[in-house]
């Protein structure tokens, strides 16, 4: 099917470009390294008092930061870090970068570099964890602990740079990752249930989105490779959680009584991931559930303006990490129908004027009455330089020539 996006207005594609190369400078002048919403847990005054090293101090604390419109970091001495996810994340836009005619060169090696010293130690896989311990309504992670949407995340920038430069290492890389995700991560319980584990090994609750996102990559890697080990439990879990799917084409995050949300972002990668599996493998066996998921998104996850929902029943908060996902996700798409493209531009141009700081960032969340103004390298930075370079990418072939999708 032949779909022509319409192009970008030559003043539009301008501005976009020069926010794109504000937002690179930003990043670079900062090392690539910053805060996070969840990195609460390296304050180096919360761990000075031990008697608060307790589930729920913990969570207070990762709420009560990730929550404040006031940056209060400095004061509680939580240091600024690398972390492994917003490095894929940055690797990934900045190759795409590349293809849309920047000079990314130095700053690819200078991110693939930076994956090997990420790496979690002591594993006989290449795999990463996040930069901060974290603590969820059960369990604390550790920080550098490797879990499976870090080293998917990795995993998917490595092939990307394979492909595109050519580097082998880059493809042992990815796929010792896959071989960590399907030897540490796969679980079965007899013939019914199966998934990946997340956010550490062991762990038997169905994510749906941790369950495609690590299908995907292993169908990525059976592609690459041929290695048929990867295929049979990627397509057996996506066909189970597929199978989960709700009848208006919704998931959930997982289907614990305390996670039946539903939100953008996590729709989001479901929906990516599995036309990602469907191109993989060449199949046609998940198009309707494709189809059913994604007219549920483009009802119930964005206003007439492009503004962005979060959760899909109701507007707030309007989250940046939502924003590019949206624009992520739509781009995918856009094959589905122009009025895509013209969609995740609406989406891209609200955040320029919303969400937008001149200084070369974008803000964390706007909430009814404020906005949260602070900036985060993996959460808002990463992902929205990845959605502009993506949108750029696209717009160069697409918004001039057509896209040739089947």
């Amino acid at each position: 099917m032949i779909c022509r996006q319409p192009a970008l207005v030559p003043d539009m594609k301008l501005e976009i470009q020069s926010a794109a190369r504000k937002l690179r400078t930003y990043c670079q002048s900062h090392n690539w390294a910053g805060h996070d919403p969840y990195d609460a847990l390296n304050s180096r005054a919360f761990r000075a008092l031990p008697f608060l090293d307790h589930k729920i101090p913990r969570l207070i604390l990762i709420q009560a930061l990730k929550r404040s419109p006031l940056d209060v970091r400095r004061l509680l001495l939580v240091p600024k870090k690398h972390n492994a996810k917003a490095t894929a994340l940055f690797l990934s836009a900045l190759l795409r970068l590349g293809e849309a005619g920047e000079d990314t060169r130095r700053d690819v090696e200078l991110m693939i570099e930076r994956l090997r010293e990420l790496r979690s130690p002591g594993k006989p896989y290449w795999c990463w964890g996040y930069s901060f311990p974290w603590q969820t309504r059960t369990i604390i992670v550790p920080d550098t602990e490797p879990n499976l949407v870090c080293t998917v995340f990795a995993a998917r920038a490595l092939l990307e740079a394979h492909r595109k430069l050519g580097s082998q290492e880059c493809l042992n890389m990815a796929v010792s990752s896959a071989e960590y995700v399907l030897n540490e991560l796969y679980w079965r319980d007899g013939d019914a249930v199966g998934g990946f584990s997340y956010p550490l090994p062991g762990i038997r609750e169905n994510v749906p989105n941790a369950n495609f996102l690590a299908s995907a990559l292993l169908c990525k890697i059976y592609a690459q490779t041929g290695d048929k080990k990867f295929l049979g439990p990627a397509l057996e879990v996506t066909r189970r959680t597929a199978g989960k799917q709700a009848a208006d084409g919704s998931w959930p995050y997982a289907y614990s009584a305390k996670a039946l949300w539903i939100d953008n972002f996590h729709t989001g990668y479901n929906l990516c991931a599995l036309r990602s599996i469907a191109r993989s493998v060449g199949t046609a066996e998940f198009d309707a559930s494709i189809k059913r998921g994604f007219i549920f998104y483009r009802r119930h996850f964005f206003h007439d303006d492009g503004m962005p929902k979060y959760f899909y029943n109701r507007t707030y908060p309007v989250d940046i990490h939502c924003v590019a996902q949206s624009i992520i996700t739509l781009l995918e798409f856009r094959d589905f129908g122009h009025d895509n493209f013209e969609l995740a531009n609406s989406v891209l141009r609200w955040a320029m004027t919303h969400m937008w700081d001149d200084r070369g960032f974008f803000y964390y969340r706007m909430l009814r009455l404020l906005t949260i103004r602070i900036s985060y390298m993996r959460w808002s930075q990463a992902w929205m330089l990845l959605a502009m370079a993506a949108f750029l990418n696209v717009s160069n072939v697409s918004g001039i020539q057509g896209s040739e999708r089947s």
